[in-house]
């Protein structure tokens, strides 16, 4: 099938398919005589457990380290477990800063009263306050690059 065709079944625009090739994550499709891009039903299964995989937030480099380790079916599985059980704790660990976010946001909200100019904003005025108690910044990405928080 062409790549209109790969786009259209999988739901994965036909840019993200061609860049899925440049990083490797999908093998490379045969060329017809005309130059287009012949794919399989391989391509079609690959472009679908990519997108899986993204709809559960998994880096690139944790798709590549399963596809790596979906092309061995008959090693153990352990390391599947491993990197899932570590994208879990990534996961829980974004879970406790988005309540700590919303508790912000909720207390921030709170300090606003109906009536009050910008000058008296008390939404503004806790922003400006809390900068001076933030810590540095702390990146925790489990992969540089992704998760960005």
């Amino acid at each position: 099938m062409k790549i209109g065709e790969m786009a259209e079944q999988s739901g994965i625009p036909a840019e993200t398919i061609r860049y899925y090739e440049k990083i490797g994550l999908l093998p490379a499709p045969d060329r017809q005589a005309n130059g287009y891009r012949n794919y399989h039903q391989s391509h079609l299964d690959r472009l679908l457990f990519i997108r899986r995989c993204r709809k559960l937030d998994m880096a690139q480099e944790e798709i590549r380290e399963l596809v790596r380790l979906a092309d061995q079916p008959d090693a153990d599985c352990s390391e599947v477990d491993a990197l899932l059980a570590r994208h879990l704790g990534h996961v829980q660990t974004r879970l406790e800063e988005l309540r700590e976010l919303e508790t912000t946001l909720s207390d921030l909200q709170q300090a606003c009263s109906e009536g009050r100019t910008v000058a008296e904003c008390g939404i503004l005025g806790g922003l400006t306050q809390d900068l001076d108690k933030d810590p540095p910044p702390h990146h925790s990405n489990h992969i540089p690059g992704s998760h960005r928080h």
